[in-house]
């Protein structure tokens, strides 16, 4: 059964098709009538391998990745998962050149622009917030962040995040470092200090941690991404350039996170 399914899968994936298309209603009928996470997280992995695959530029392959990211947040809210937080650019990126960077940081502003006026964003209640160190992002993108969010703060149905100027490692530096300064003034004691705590001084403080963690392009690693809060994360890596990737992939991501039994350290 289970070779029958990858076959028919193969085939599914080379065009749209009757197949692809039947095989896509019954996988998302199953994942509608199971548990599906409530918090996934996604590094969207692939852009540059898939524009250079493709003879494109590379902001041309983070063009592509963006409505692949559109896509993304139409597919979680049609099977009710309603909290999306996404990897779009890390700290280690600002190394890249210096005309990939513009590029990508008119691609954030024209993003956070749109989230702000997009009916689907008011119609569905969607809460967009920025996580990472907005302070290294240009003005004109840390504005239209500021727009994004203030028109959105109030919604709750869904929250939309997105990992900008973001790194693991120093979002848990910066947290030890809210709570040193506390202890400094003498508002806490470090025999106080707890996991809790610390958890209250993320960038996702008022969030659950991530139920399923999704990498695209067959990476299998983290990558500085939400090491504090996915220590009991289910963990997917999907074979496929994070713009290529379709709702089918999608859904057998959520699939295979209902096929596992969480123990969640017990």
């Amino acid at each position: 059964m289970l070779y029958l399914e990858s076959f028919v899968f193969k085939l599914a994936r080379k065009a749209v098709s009757p197949i692809y298309a039947v095989y896509q209603r019954r996988l998302e009928s199953q994942v509608k009538n199971g548990e599906v996470p409530n918090h996934l997280a996604v590094i969207m992995d692939g852009n540059r391998r898939y524009a250079e695959s493709a003879g494109l530029l590379p902001h041309e392959g983070h063009l592509k990745g963006k409505n692949t990211l559109e896509n993304l947040s139409d597919w979680c809210r049609s099977v009710g998962i309603k909290i999306l937080t996404v990897y779009a650019f890390s700290l280690e990126n600002f190394n890249r050149s210096k005309e990939e960077l513009e590029k990508l940081m008119d691609l954030f502003e024209e993003s956070f622009r749109n989230a702000g006026d997009d009916p689907r964003v008011h119609k569905n209640q969607v809460r967009v917030k920025a996580l990472g160190h907005r302070e290294l992002l240009p003005e004109r993108v840390k504005d239209a962040i500021d727009y994004a969010e203030s028109k959105t703060r109030d919604y709750s149905n869904f929250n939309y995040n997105l990992a900008v100027a973001y790194g693991g490692r120093q979002e848990i530096i910066r947290s030890m470092k809210i709570l040193g300064r506390m202890i400094e003034k003498g508002e806490l004691k470090a025999d106080e200090i707890d996991a809790d705590l610390i958890s209250s001084n993320l960038y996702t403080s008022d969030l659950p941690d991530p139920d399923l963690i999704l990498r695209t392009s067959g990476e299998e690693r983290i990558s500085n991404f939400l090491l504090w809060q996915l220590a009991y994360s289910e963990l997917y890596f999907a074979d496929v350039f994070w713009p290529d990737m379709r709702k089918i992939d999608f859904l057998r991501a959520i699939r295979s996170f209902q096929q596992r039994k969480r123990r969640l350290g017990k």
